[in-house]
């Protein structure tokens, strides 16, 4: 069982930065994988970016180059440093946990946090 917190969404207006934090709580942190998703209004949920057990990453093309992840050294908090933010990045970012490697589809993934709302906005 695997518990996740997500924290650092906002209203930003366009261009800036914001850095959401999926805090990891649980057994046997170490053989999970870590994924980002956004579920804008109206659309489905989309994988943006994803941190494997081995640390490896995967980013989208929409937003690959402006979004990086990290992990911290105890493997409880993973970090999603989202750059020169766009209207089109306005969503709800969830993070989501299966194990040892991402996949590309939110059914393949065991644990979910509650979301954070993310707004880009002038």
């Amino acid at each position: 069982q695997v518990h996740l917190v997500e924290s650092g969404g906002g209203l930003v207006q366009p261009g800036a930065s914001l850095r959401l934090s999926c805090a990891l709580s649980g057994r046997a942190l170490h053989v999970y994988a870590v994924a980002w998703f956004r579920q804008a209004p109206g659309k489905e949920r989309e994988l943006v970016a994803g941190l494997n057990n081995g640390d490896q990453t995967y980013y989208s093309d929409s937003v690959k180059g402006r979004f990086t992840l990290s992990r911290d050294g105890s493997r409880t908090t993973v970090y999603l440093q989202m750059n020169s933010l766009k209207s089109e990045d306005t969503a709800v970012y969830y993070c989501a946990a299966r194990p040892l490697v991402t996949a590309s589809t939110a059914a393949q993934y065991d644990y979910w946090g509650q979301g954070t709302q993310v707004t880009v906005a002038s």
